[in-house]
């Protein structure tokens, strides 16, 4: 059973503001797709509203060239760490992971913000790989972000 139960981490270092990025993704995630949308291109509110626990939102994303979709509740957020926690319940996500609970943080690193990405889940079965691609599509998404806020 242990071999199906996982975390992996991604750190990334900002040279923009953690505030605005932690901003975007608890508050403003429809605006995501206006930002990077090579990678996602919707985000729907189901239910609640954007920047409450307990909000349910849908994603329209591309993944390895692949339209995909995600539904998920916004289980935390923590304006003052600066820490959103989503738990998604649907979407093709859960056809390999029993549970797949993404966790965004924003470090200070001396004068600098991390964005730390954090994905804690369980495998469907043992040849279903860790979610290191969803990771790397978390960190471009990271930086299509950044390079928005550099701009403005």
């Amino acid at each position: 059973m242990g071999l199906l139960t996982g975390r992996v981490v991604a750190d990334y270092e900002l040279r923009s503001s953690g505030d605005l990025f932690h901003d975007m993704f608890s508050t403003k995630p429809h605006h995501i797709s206006n930002v990077s949308p090579q990678h996602i291109q919707g985000c729907d509110l189901h239910q609640g509203e954007f920047g409450v626990p307990g909000s349910v939102i849908f994603w329209n994303y591309t993944l390895d060239g692949k339209a995909c979709v995600a539904k998920e509740i916004v289980e935390a957020i923590d304006v003052e760490n600066k820490s959103i926690t989503f738990n998604v319940i649907e979407g093709d996500l859960t056809k390999e992971y029993k549970t797949f609970k993404v966790t965004i943080d924003i470090v200070p690193k001396g004068d600098i913000d991390v964005v730390k990405w954090t994905i804690d889940y369980e495998k469907l079965k043992e040849s279903v790989p860790e979610p290191i691609k969803i990771l790397e599509f978390a960190i471009n998404i990271t930086k299509d972000i950044e390079a928005h806020h550099l701009k403005a």
